[in-house]
C-alpha cells in the first residue's frame, strides 16, 4: 500500500512539473528545458528521450513491453507529457492575458527567476576551473547573440521547413532558447501556427497536412538526433556541459528584459500579412494592436531613462522572484536532508 501511495505521488508530482514546463512552453522566450533543469529532471529527460533507439525497438518486437516501458522510462515521459499538455493548454490564456495586460511586471517576474535559477544551476558545475568557465562565458555569449537576432524572410520550399522543425526542437530541448523564438527567426512561425490554426478550426487543406506532417518530421530527427548528442556530452563532460547550460540561461536573460520597445512596424514581411496590409499597418503603427498579438512582435531592449515607480515595481517583482526561487530551493535541500538523516 505505501508503495503504491510513493508510485501515485511521484506521479502526481511529475505531472506537476509537466504542468510547469508547459506553461513555460506557451511564453515566448522562455522553453520547457529551462524549466526543467530548474526541476532538477533535465538530465533524465534527455536519458529517456534518447532512449528511443534499435534497442528499444528489438524489445518491442520481441514482445517484452514491459522492459521496453523500463528501458525508456516510459512512466516518467507520459506523466511529464501529461502535464506539459495540461500546462499548455490550462496556462496559454493566463499567460496571454498577462502579457497583454501586464507586459512588463511579467517579464519582470521572469527574469528574477531565471537569474537565479542561472546561479543555482552554476553551484551544479563541480569543479569550476578554466574550461567550464570559458564553456560559460561561450554559451551565455551564443545565447546573448541569438535572442537578440532579427526575424528573416523565409525561403520557400519543404526542405527549409523540414530543417525548421530539426532546428527548431533542438532549441526548445535546450535552457534558454525558446523554440518557437527560434523559428520566428527563420521565418516559418507564421506558416507553423497558420498551419495549426487551420487544423484547428476545420479549415485543413492537403497542403496543411504536408505543412504539419513535413515540420513534426523534422521535430522527431532533431528531437531524437539532438537528445542522443546531448546525453553524451552529459555523460562524459558534465561540467563542461552544465556550464554551457548556465551560460545559456545567462545568455537568454537578454530576451526576457522588462523594459522593451515594439519594433514589430518595421518587420512585417516576416508575419506572412497581406501587401496592403502591411502598407496600412506602417502608415499607421497603431494598427499592429489589431493585427499581431502581444506574444508574437519583435522588441528591441531599452534602458529606463530615469528610476520611477514603474522601475520600482520591476526591480521588486524580479527580486521577489528571485528569494521565491532560493527559498523554494532551500526548502527542497531541507527536505531531502531530514530524509536522509538515520531514524
Amino acid at each position: 500500500m505505501q508503495q503504491h501511495k510513493n508510485r501515485f505521488r511521484t506521479d502526481f508530482l511529475q505531472i506537476g512539473r509537466g504542468f510547469l514546463m508547459g506553461g513555460a512552453d506557451v511564453v515566448p522566450g522562455v522553453s520547457g528545458g529551462t524549466v526543467a533543469l530548474i526541476l532538477g529532471i533535465y538530465q533524465r529527460l534527455v536519458r529517456a528521450i534518447s532512449s528511443v533507439d534499435m534497442k528499444l525497438l528489438a524489445m518491442i518486437r520481441q514482445g517484452d513491453l514491459a522492459a521496453a516501458g523500463r528501458y525508456v522510462d516510459l512512466r516518467f515521459l507520459v506523466t511529464l507529457g501529461c502535464g506539459i499538455l495540461c500546462g499548455a493548454i490550462g496556462l496559454a490564456r493566463v499567460m496571454r492575458y498577462l502579457l497583454n495586460h501586464h507586459f512588463g511586471e511579467t517579464w519582470s517576474i521572469f527574469f528574477g527567476l531565471i537569474l537565479a535559477s542561472s546561479i543555482l544551476v552554476a553551484r551544479l558545475v563541480q569543479p569550476w576551473r578554466f574550461v567550464t568557465v570559458v564553456a560559460a562565458c561561450v554559451g551565455a555569449g551564443f545565447a546573448f547573440w541569438l535572442v537578440g537576432q532579427m526575424p528573416q524572410l523565409a525561403p520557400s520550399g519543404y526542405g527549409y521547413l523540414w530543417l525548421c522543425g530539426v532546428i527548431g526542437i533542438s532549441a526548445m530541448i535546450l535552457p534558454g532558447i525558446s523554440g518557437s523564438f527560434i523559428l520566428v527567426l527563420m521565418g516559418k512561425y507564421a506558416d507553423v501556427i497558420g498551419a495549426v490554426s487551420q487544423l484547428t478550426d476545420g479549415t485543413a487543406d492537403p497542403s496543411t497536412f504536408l505543412t504539419l506532417g513535413v515540420f513534426a518530421t523534422g521535430c522527431v530527427v532533431g528531437l531524437l538526433a539532438f537528445s542522443k548528442v546531448l546525453r553524451w556530452l552529459l555523460a562524459h563532460y558534465e561540467p563542461a556541459t552544465l556550464a554551457v547550460l548556465c551560460g545559456f540561461l545567462v545568455g537568454s536573460l537578454r530576451k526576457i528584459w522588462p523594459f522593451k520597445e515594439d519594433k514589430t512596424s518595421e518587420f512585417l514581411e516576416v508575419y506572412g500579412l497581406p501587401p496592403e496590409r502591411v502598407a496600412a499597418i506602417r502608415a499607421n503603427p497603431e494598427l499592429v494592436a489589431e493585427h499581431i498579438k502581444v506574444t508574437r512582435r519583435i522588441y528591441v531592449n531599452v534602458w529606463p531613462e530615469h528610476f520611477d515607480a514603474q522601475v520600482a515595481t520591476y526591480l521588486a517583482l524580479a527580486v521577489g522572484a528571485m528569494v521565491l526561487v532560493f527559498v523554494l530551493h532551500w526548502l527542497a535541500f531541507a527536505r531531502r536532508s531530514s530524509r536522509a538523516e538515520p531514524s
